[in-house]
């Protein structure tokens, strides 16, 4: 099923990750839109999976922590596995749940960086 509006930059939506394969990302969970509005034809949105924060990954500079918020309609404190970007089809998002900040959806966006070495 199509969503109309289309997912945008700086939205967290609850994605159905399934079927994954080895090490991927499962189940329906949170997700962060990351691409950019206008760029892209097909009806897909480059995403960044969010999971449960954990004190170690302060340490991971791909992970990026998000505390819960009534905006970003998270439920707990999570991270943004910048290392597991990828993207998905439309139909796998299930129900949007908030926004992220300006600074957050930044900081997303230069992990993402550093993981493919850009400058």
């Amino acid at each position: 099923m199509a969503l109309a509006p289309p997912p945008q930059r700086g939205e967290i939506w609850l994605i159905d990750f399934e079927p994954a394969v080895g090490a991927e990302i499962r189940k329906i969970r949170p997700a962060l839109v990351i691409n950019l509005d206008t760029i892209g034809r097909l009806p897909l949105r480059i995403v960044v999976p969010i999971t449960d924060w954990k004190p170690h990954q302060v340490r991971f500079p791909w992970f990026v922590k998000l505390p819960a918020t009534p905006a970003n309609g998270l439920a707990k404190d999570s991270g943004a596995d910048t290392f597991q970007t990828k993207s998905v089809a439309e139909d796998r998002f299930v129900r949007w749940l908030g926004n992220v900040t300006q600074t957050q959806l930044d900081e997303v966006a230069s992990a993402i960086a550093l993981c493919v070495g850009a400058p």
